[in-house]
């Protein structure tokens, strides 16, 4: 088991990065501040997203969080202390607000399969992170919540991942309304996969993310790609995009093997290409 630290300082480890096997672990580790996202927790985040993007011995990750809270969203605190800057804080706000929406992003466009693994709260940006992970995984006395609305600070960028995981009626609700959704609902709603024993939560998104790594890394990579571009397409060009990436993928290494392996009931040898 490996496992490094990254920091904002060298006394404030504020984000964790374990590896078990294939599979590495992030977990964000600001407990006493709800492990809310900071300005260094969010370049902290895109800093080792693009570095495990890029790395071939990696192939899924799993977001955790120390504490009982998974994310509280955007540290209220940084914001408002902002407010004395000369320009009431604009500056830093774009700034905050752009570096979570790239952060987000680059999750997305990453090749690597991303498995939120939720125990306690997340809410507002902390639940925009766990919508935008490919798959989340939930202990049953986790809850979910956009409240921005509560406070005046409407839930935009968070509405966003939101809106691109549950129906659009599902997802004004939980906007409008500012209220908690309990797990189950979560589930109900799609907004996450799995609902499990808090004590079973991380093996269970460790379970999901080796079952992916099993897998060819590059038929993986391309049905991710695929997917998201594919979901925000008309019918007929999806149909057209999906066509066309089947039959490259079809043409690649990997597809011969396992399709060889399949009729010869073999197990396959992937080499990622």
């Amino acid at each position: 088991m490996q496992e490094r630290v990254t920091s904002s300082s060298q006394d404030e480890a504020i984000l964790l990065e374990e590896r078990r096997g294939p599979v590495a672990i992030l977990t964000l580790n600001r407990p006493e501040a709800r492990n809310s996202l900071s300005l260094a927790m969010l370049r902290a985040i895109g800093d080792v997203v693009a570095r495990l993007s890029a790395d071939t011995e990696v192939r899924a990750v799993v977001i955790a969080a120390n504490g009982p809270v998974f994310s509280a969203g955007h540290d209220l605190k940084e914001l408002t202390a902002h407010r004395s800057d000369p320009d009431g804080g604009l500056a830093f706000y774009r700034t905050a607000m752009e570096t979570c929406s790239e952060m987000m992003q680059a999750i997305l466009r990453s090749p690597k399969p991303f498995i939120a693994a939720v125990q306690g709260v997340a809410t507002a940006a902390g639940c925009q992170l766990v919508a935008t992970c490919d798959l989340a995984v939930a202990a049953e006395d986790a809850r979910f919540a956009t409240p921005g609305v509560n406070i005046g600070l409407f839930c935009s960028t968070p509405m966003v991942a939101l809106s691109r995981n549950v129906s659009r009626k599902r997802a004004m609700e939980m906007l409008l309304l500012g209220e908690m959704l309990p797990a189950e609902k979560a589930a109900e709603y799609g907004l996450v996969n799995r609902v499990v024993p808090k004590e079973r939560v991380l093996d269970e998104a460790l379970a999901m993310a080796n079952a992916i790594a099993s897998k060819s890394s590059l038929t993986v990579a391309i049905g991710k790609e695929a997917f998201y571009r594919q979901v925000e397409m008309p019918t007929a060009e999806a149909y057209a995009y999906a066509a066309d990436v089947m039959v490259r993928n079809m043409m690649a290494r990997d597809a011969a093997e396992g399709i060889g392996a399949f009729i010869e009931k073999r197990k396959p040898e992937w080499k990622g290409c």
